[in-house]
């Protein structure tokens, strides 16, 4: 149930490049952090190269492309080797995708307690011991 933010700058247009970037990045989330992409949410910035500084000089400047992604997700459910994996492999295909990075390309696991955090209502904290009593969830009432 993660939340990601990518934003990106890149000289490559393609009437497909965001939806492409959704997709890459929602199958590296499965296939590293093992997250379940029916309630994986994406949103997809594009920047202007020339509004993107990288080592004091715009990304135009340098004809290079970047990207900033932000994942958050339940504190404690990915091990730092899968998260140097997704790291890597992220590079990697946003590479593919955006033409060559600068090195200043980033992302951000941003791990969350599982009780400030949550979607439809719901905390991660509150659905993770609902599945161990084998119950259904229940919203707190205000």
């Amino acid at each position: 149930m993660p939340l990601i933010t990518v934003s990106y700058s890149s000289s490559r247009q393609s009437p497909a490049r965001k939806s492409d970037i959704a997709a890459a990045v929602t199958e590296l989330t499965v296939k590293f952090l093992h997250k379940d992409p029916k309630v994986t949410a994406i949103i997809v910035k594009s920047v202007d190269a020339a509004d993107w500084f990288a080592g004091g000089k715009s990304l135009a400047e340098q004809k290079l492309a970047s990207y900033w992604i932000d994942i958050h997700v339940s504190e404690g459910t990915n091990t730092k080797d899968e998260k140097a994996a997704y790291l890597a492999a992220m590079f990697e295909r946003m590479g593919e995708l955006l033409g060559p990075l600068h090195n200043e390309s980033y992302l951000h696991v941003d791990e969350v307690r599982g009780d400030a955090y949550g979607f439809g209502g719901l905390s991660q904290e509150c659905r993770y011991i609902a599945g161990k009593l084998d119950v259904a969830p229940q919203r707190a009432v205000a």
